[in-house]
């Protein structure tokens, strides 16, 4: 590209601006052509265009809005201009957009260990603070367990060395011996997060305390569940009361006592179906978790395996974080899954690495791929979506109407109908994010936002609107008796049933409805809305889209949060994407998801430094026979079952 057609993109493609003036005052300066690819400019040129000239001025000419005017200008270069601003704002927005051409690299004078050199010459068997810290939780556990002191320094170090062996072990208990003590607070995942605070409330020792627990069971391995179980186990025994909030299925066995809401979800649920130990709750008939747990209804195994399209997406040499050179074949046209106990490298592998590649090849995504040798069969695909529980909005006008694309078909019919045609309402005017028809008391939100000093903001329902969003004249349209407001206000299963002779409507209607949602109000907002639930809603709208048959789905975990019924119905979507000729890769543990796959990509054998590399793939058959596998030995029990 030349810097005309955007070779530096923060002149967007345009031609005007003061920025682009500059440098089209430097090029007549040192006689170089905006319109020569940025490559073939010469390198000396390419370093004054990005890091100016210093204390040297040009001659800027301002040939705009009939002035031609010249004067002389200093030139401090793309760089340095952005790196001024980000000092310079106040504004958040300024800084993520310049935080976009940013990255985090290694300190070059402590390389990361973040510690003068004073206090990095204090060792211990050899070891300064920032080396131990670097280690894994399970190497610094064999570290402090076989340290060697002479006995005036054990004698010192006694009761220090208690402390740090316990905690230690019990960070190894709920399963996260693979992180290092050094790893940055907001790299972790909220399963991860959530196991450290436990680990540290098992060492406070405190009795007579009600503890609660929602899902803790996020991100672990089989292997590593009986682990985390018994620490909750441990904490009861203490003296405590443990209260988990959980659908694995283990978990929930292994419980004294099970309370089951339901039946089903949204208004139809809110009920206690059965309450007792679990073998009551098994034997209950109208509880649906009881017939997962009796097995009268399960996840089946699939009678044969999908083969595929033939062909395949291949990346060399993946070596990013703990992953080992990896050469991995992700077969197109299957629903595959990559597998691996905590921290073994799937995140690595398939978000940061493939996702990131994929997304920069289709869409010049600024993120960077970690590193990784060359990917092959691009031409096979056309594009790639990242399905992930990140909300689908951030303020309360966003909403699943809005997010599908369900809105627009919905505001033309109400322009439509006669009243709307006498008025001249116009299809804007039943929008609440443009001004005309919405209630501009509260701009269409529905609600007022108090800013709560030190506190989270509280939000409270419109006075005016009542938190209706519209003002008077436009409720007053009706279709079949129901305004705007009134349809917005319906579930996804009532509105399927009243706008059923609507097919636009009623096929993105439908698609909610497959995916497990038809208990969600249309015009819930966004910011309501769990993480499970905002990634079916983009499950949804990408079920609802006219597909190509050669795009690439990445789901990484999209079973957390989900019962078993709402992990079959979550299949069933998934599934109907791979019949299209789709490739949907998934992240995941939950072997009812790992049994109906056609490739397993199972990674470890352990995590951190002692994962990294490929222990089995292949179909979950195949998987099952490898006995390093972890992933194999629990799925050969799941594989019995077929139904």
């Amino acid at each position: 590209m030349s810097i005309n057609q955007g070779a530096i993109s923060i002149l967007n493609n345009r031609r005007e601006g003061w920025l682009y003036d500059l440098i089209a005052s430097l090029a007549a300066e040192l006689n170089f052509n905006l319109s020569t690819p940025w490559k073939d400019i010469p390198k000396e040129i390419r370093h004054i265009v990005l890091y100016g000239l210093g204390e040297k001025k040009i001659r800027f000419k301002y040939r705009r809005e009939n002035a031609n005017l010249e004067w002389d200008s200093n030139y401090e270069g793309v760089i340095n201009n952005l790196l001024r601003r980000y000092k310079q704002t106040s504004s958040n927005h300024v800084r993520r957009w310049i935080e976009g051409y940013m990255n985090t690299v290694t300190c070059t004078v402590c390389r990361g260990a973040r510690l003068k050199p004073e206090a990095l010459a204090v060792t211990i068997n050899g070891k300064n603070i920032a080396q131990l810290t670097d280690m894994a939780i399970k190497d610094a556990a064999a570290f402090f367990e076989n340290i060697e002191l002479t006995n005036q320094q054990r004698q010192i170090a006694r009761q220090i060395l208690k402390e740090t062996n316990q905690r230690l072990s019990f960070l190894n208990n709920v399963g996260l011996e693979y992180l290092s003590l050094s790893r940055a607070a907001g790299t972790l995942s909220g399963g991860e997060a959530q196991r450290i605070r436990l680990a540290t409330q098992i060492g406070s020792q405190l009795v007579g305390v009600l503890y609660i627990l929602d899902e803790p069971s996020i991100g672990l391995h089989q292997r590593d569940n009986q682990r985390l179980i018994k620490t909750l186990r441990h904490l009861r025994d203490l003296g405590n009361t443990v209260l988990v909030v959980e659908h694995d299925k283990e978990t929930i066995e292994m419980a004294d006592y099970v309370i089951d809401l339901g039946p089903r979800a949204g208004r139809h649920g809110g009920e206690i179906v059965a309450a007792g130990t679990p073998k009551k709750i098994a034997a209950h008939k109208k509880s649906l978790t009881g017939l997962y747990l009796s097995g009268k209804k399960c996840i089946s195994v699939p009678s044969q395996r999908r083969k595929g399209n033939g062909k395949s997406l291949e990346i060399i040499g993946a070596r990013g974080n703990n992953l080992k050179n990896l050469n991995v074949k992700f077969p197109l046209g299957k629903l595959i899954c990559v597998t691996g106990v905590s921290g073994s490298g799937k995140s690595s592998l398939v978000n940061e690495t493939l996702y990131a590649a994929l997304a920069r090849h289709f869409y010049s995504s600024k993120k960077t791929p970690l590193a990784y040798k060359e990917i092959l069969g691009l031409e096979y695909l056309d594009k790639v979506i990242d399905l992930d529980q990140s909300p689908i909005g951030r303020t309360p006008r966003s909403n699943p109407a809005t997010y599908t694309g369900l809105f627009t078909p919905l505001r033309d019919l109400f322009s439509q109908l006669p009243e709307s045609k006498i008025r001249g309402y116009k299809p804007g005017r039943f929008s609440f994010n443009v001004k005309g028809g919405r209630c501009e008391a509260c701009e269409g939100d529905g609600v007022k936002k108090i800013e709560m000093h030190f506190l989270p903001d509280v939000y409270v329902q419109c006075e005016v609107c009542k938190g209706r969003r519209y003002n008077r004249e436009t409720l007053q349209i009706k279709y079949k008796g129901k305004s705007v407001a009134d349809i917005l206000d319906m579930t996804v299963n009532q509105a399927l049933e009243f706008m059923t002779n609507i097919p636009v409507v009623k096929r993105r209607l439908q698609t909610l409805a497959d995916v497990g949602l038809g208990y969600i109000h249309l015009g819930q907002a966004a910011t309501t809305l769990s993480g499970g639930e905002a990634q079916r809603v983009k499950l949804a709208t990408e079920l609802s889209k006219v597909g190509t048959g050669n795009t690439m789905y990445i789901l990484d975990e999209p079973t957390t949060g989900l019962h078993f019924e709402d992990i079959n119905m979550l299949l069933q979507v998934l599934n109907r994407l791979v019949d299209k000729g789709n490739t949907v890769i998934v992240i995941e543990h939950n072997l009812d998801v790992i049994k109906t796959a056609d490739w397993v990509i199972d990674i470890g054998p352990e995590g951190g430094d002692k994962g990294g590399r490929i222990i089995a793939q292949g179909s979950p058959e195949q998987v099952a026979k490898k006995k390093k596998s972890y992933t194999g030995r629990f799925l050969i029990p799941e594989l019995a079952k077929k139904f």
